[in-house]
């Protein structure tokens, strides 16, 4: 298949077109031509209002359900949802049922994955069951396809289990994730522990329960060298602590969701469960201190944290209700209201895919085809009309965003919305 994407300008620093506004013909999956103008020569056209184009797009923080969870979200639907998103990859959490804890699991989702233009990487559970008392078979899994070890949004609270984990994995270069939470401070707490908290009668979560989290993973780090991830960072003193840690020439990453980026638990003053999430929406000054962490380069990747819950454990009282939002479509219209484009593209496309260590495929003639098509400044507000996924649960509902995805070019396919 020959498609030529008419007049798109090109958001790629790793690309000599860098800004520029060129077309592109795509032969086969492989980039042919970038030029100013390019004839059509029975090529299949794509000519969109205000095109832009950037490197895929890679989340490395969506949930489908599958197995267990097909209610929520399933395989096929997820991708076509992130495709349409104007992901290209997407890395799945191990929040199924069974959890993904093993080296059969992990085969069950890259064979269901096989075929469709989105790439799907898993990430394997740390802990077997994610209980956080005996570790997986990382290795195993790994060699199987996992490209990281997390029990998602589960904080690891054996100190020595993960000092053995963080050791174990530098034997394969294997990458650990520590979700960043203690549960012991944090109680039972489903908000940010706050004014807000107070004045709602909800019962508080402070933000101590996630430094105190990233403090030991730090110091556990510093002994045991390796390399961890830091996911869904929410507060400014997290920022400022892995800052530190940077400094000190720790390999240490992290990564923050686009409703942490862009909303504060001044939302919650409706009770409106999508805004129940965790780690929680904090401040307004958490919010600007996560968008200069962006912008200083302390938070290496943006994510959606996509996370699809069923009517039946959303649509309850704010204190009953299961965390999370949906995220994929309204991820690219979310932060681009608040932050600049490139910062945006770095985060969601280079950043991450050489923390997981994956191929990284610039906007160049004979270089593999896998590209965003995207309009940055197309303004609307979002609705369920813009929900793809099976599950409703946004947090964005209502709100004015910025920016839309038309698709992707990937495994030699074009997928348009």
């Amino acid at each position: 298949m020959t498609t030529l994407l008419k007049s798109a300008t090109i958001i790629d620093s790793s690309s000599p077109y860098h800004q520029q506004k060129k077309d592109i013909l795509i032969t086969n999956g492989i980039i042919e031509k970038i030029e100013d103008s390019i004839e059509n020569n029975n090529y299949k056209v794509v000519t969109l209002d205000n095109l832009h184009v950037s490197c895929g797009w890679f989340d490395t923080s969506v949930s489908f359900g599958e197995p267990g969870f097909e209610e929520r979200e399933n395989i096929k639907n997820g991708l076509n949802v992130a495709a349409k998103s104007g992901f290209t990859a997407v890395a799945v959490n191990a929040n199924s049922n069974p959890v993904i804890d093993n080296k059969a699991a992990v085969e069950f989702l890259i064979h269901k994955a096989a075929g469709f233009a989105t790439n799907l990487y898993p990430i394997a559970a740390l802990t077997q069951n994610s209980e956080g008392i005996d570790m997986a078979e990382l290795y195993d899994m790994q060699q199987s396809g996992a490209i990281a070890f997390a029990d998602y949004n589960q904080p690891v609270a054996n100190d020595n289990l993960m000092k053995i984990a963080l050791l174990y994995a530098q034997n394969f270069n294997g990458l650990v994730f520590s979700f960043p939470k203690n549960n012991s401070i944090a109680g039972e707490g489903i908000a940010n522990e706050g004014i807000n908290s107070t004045k709602l009668g909800l019962k508080g979560s402070p933000a101590l329960a996630e430094h105190i989290q990233i403090a030991r993973d730090l110091f556990l780090l510093e002994y045991t060298g390796g390399k961890l991830h830091i996911p869904t960072i929410s507060t400014t003193k997290s920022v400022e602590l892995i800052a530190a840690a940077k400094k000190k020439g720790l390999q240490v990453t992290c990564s923050v969701s686009a409703h942490h980026l862009t909303l504060s638990d001044d939302e919650l003053h409706g009770f409106d469960s999508n805004y129940k999430v965790n780690p929680p929406l904090r401040t307004k000054a958490d919010v600007k201190s996560l968008q200069k962490g962006i912008k200083s380069g302390v938070i290496d990747i943006i994510t959606s944290d996509h996370n699809p819950i069923d009517i039946e454990h959303k649509k309850l009282e704010f204190s009953e209700a299961k965390d999370g939002t949906i995220g994929l479509e309204s991820a690219f219209g979310a932060i681009n209201s608040v932050l600049g484009l490139e910062d945006f593209i770095e985060n969601i496309t280079q950043k991450p895919r050489t923390i997981f260590g994956l191929e990284h495929h610039s906007i160049k003639e004979n270089n593999k085809a896998e590209i965003t098509l995207f309009n940055p400044e197309s303004n609307y507000t979002f609705t369920k009309d813009d929900i793809l996924s099976i599950s409703k649960n946004s947090a964005f509902l209502d709100k004015k965003l910025k920016g839309k995805a038309y698709g992707i070019y990937a495994n030699n396919q074009l997928i348009l919305n």
